[in-house]
């Protein structure tokens, strides 16, 4: 065990090998064929002990809704865990869309392998992630198995609380002690429906309403209890916000007014040789530069109750003395462009504008406002959480223990692999994320994305690539100009990257050779 982790757990473990493969029916219903690595995942789940002591670490995991890396300057509370703790800034989703990215971070898999690649359809949203039984193989069941008690509160995926999925909208996933989750209403943050443990109750407009503000409440109240009952815990706090229609606390209208969206070089810009899909975007009309400075203002706005929330949960923490055992993780599961590239509000590329997200962790033994430039992933959560927790599943991640000290390991990947499917319109089913040509709608595409460049490799046969040493804002794309073979070894390790199972293949295909 890492020495980093030592420190939180029992100083003596007894490692239990056990197989699930007699009881899976009882995790998601159903029979179905998994791939070797899921069988894998289930026959290697390795819990610590079976009744933890209060010597094992909790977590608090914040996950926001699109949150861009240029709102983090509005919030005092993520920026004050950033001076106590470790600021990845080298972390990326695996797809800069919802059900991907948050499929990656329940599983520790990339979609290749969760089988989600959009919102909607046979290939998206909640009704994939179950029909490919990823609710079974997600970070949770391990824990509550560990003995951690559970709760998921605010969003869980698209399509979750409707008719179009093969569950009834009374459904809890497996692996959750406490089950507090909206559809899709709660992207209004009013008016929307919860399910509470597997009833369902309708919340108006009230502002002791407000999703953020309710969960909040709630989060606080399972940090009461977990705390009395002695158990270690696992709290997820998903917001909507601050995603579209962005809907800020009343308490906040109004106080963020004429603010002028961040104008990185990459605004209205369009970079040289720029893919079909890019190429022809006119300069920004005032219109739309009103507009997205409007939608910055209520972004702003809409992340405030975000902050008060966490001070909240942080205060809670205190109070039932569980502080210092606790590690509190901040995230998104995409970032959002806002007029770069000549595009109106939206995401869906490989430019880090939507891949580069926030992750910031502080908890026991994390050294204090240390920046680590290792390159990270969404898939590596997963992992992380479970080794906190002293158990271990099979998955494409690996666990970021040995970088919360600030440095990057000797042998550290060197590369991450993004994966996009283009969301098709015709889909049923509601699609928050649906955007048009302004925003922009990129075709089928694979990127990896390393220190140095960003490669990207789209279906129809484009390439981008741009080399980030140079060119850090992704201005000019050169790969017309590099030679045949390194185009080749670029395209030979993308495709090693695309088609790695489980975690050693995907660890290793993530130290890639091209510089």
């Amino acid at each position: 065990m890492d020495s980093g982790i030592s420190r939180g757990v029992a100083a003596t473990v007894l490692v239990l090998l056990i197989v699930f493969a007699s009881v899976a029916v009882a995790y998601g219903g159903g029979s179905h064929q998994t791939a070797p690595h899921r069988a894998a995942r289930l026959a290697t789940v390795r819990p610590v002990t079976p009744t933890p002591t209060p010597q094992h670490p909790n977590i608090v995991f914040v996950l926001t809704d699109d949150l861009s890396m240029d709102l983090l300057r509005y919030m005092p509370q993520v920026q004050a865990m950033q001076s106590r703790g470790v600021t990845f800034d080298n972390y990326f989703v695996t797809d800069s869309l919802c059900c991907p990215s948050r499929s990656s971070i329940f599983t520790g898999d990339l979609p290749h392998d969760t089988g989600v690649f959009t919102n909607t359809g046979p290939d998206g949203g909640f009704g994939a992630f179950y029909t490919h039984h990823d609710q079974r193989h997600s970070f949770n069941v391990y824990l509550q198995r560990a003995g951690y008690r559970t709760a998921m509160m605010g969003k869980y995926l698209n399509g979750y609380l409707t008719h179009t999925v093969p569950v009834r909208p009374t459904y809890v996933p497996p692996g959750w002690n406490e089950w507090d989750v909206a559809g899709g209403g709660g992207y209004s943050e009013f008016h929307y429906r919860l399910n509470e443990n597997g009833a369902i109750h309708r919340f108006g407009g009230k502002p002791k309403d407000y999703l953020v503000d309710v969960m909040a409440r709630k989060g606080a109240s399972f940090v009461r209890s977990s705390a009395a009952s002695g158990k270690p815990f696992f709290l997820e706090l998903a917001t909507f916000a601050p995603h579209k229609p962005y809907v800020p606390a009343r308490r906040y209208v109004g106080a963020y007014t004429g603010l002028r969206a961040p104008h990185p070089p990459s605004y209205d810009v369009l970079p040289t040789n720029p893919p079909s899909w890019l190429s022809g975007h006119h300069p920004l009309n005032w219109r739309q530069k009103h507009r997205i400075n409007h939608e910055y203002d209520l972004r702003v706005e809409d992340v405030q109750a975000v902050d008060d929330m966490i001070k909240r949960i942080r205060a809670t923490l205190r109070a039932t003395g569980q502080l210092n055992n606790t590690y509190i993780v901040f995230s998104s599961d995409n970032g959002l462009h806002m007029g770069e590239y000549r595009l109106t509000p939206g995401k869906l590329t490989a430019f880090d504008t939507d891949i580069r997200v926030p992750l910031v962790i502080d908890g026991p033994g994390v050294p204090a406002g240390v920046v680590t430039h290792a390159m990270s992933e969404n898939i590596d959560l997963a992992p992380t959480f479970e080794q906190i927790a002293g158990t271990h599943a099979q998955c494409d991640g690996h666990t970021l223990m040995p970088v919360l000290s600030g440095s990057t390991p000797t042998g550290w990947r060197n590369a991450v692999l993004v994966e996009h499917h283009r969301p098709n319109p015709s889909q049923p089913g509601f699609n928050p994320d649906a955007q048009r040509r302004p925003s922009g709608d990129p075709p089928n595409y694979e990127a990896i994305r390393t220190p140095s460049f960003t490669y990207v490799a789209y279906r129809n046969g484009e390439h981008e690539f741009y080399d980030l040493r140079n060119d850090p804002f992704e201005l000019h794309n050169v790969y017309d100009s590099l030679p045949q073979a390194q185009k080749d070894q670029l395209q030979q390790e993308l495709v090693r990257m695309q088609h790695c199972h489980g975690h050693k293949a995907c660890w290793a295909a993530g130290h890639v050779q091209t510089l």
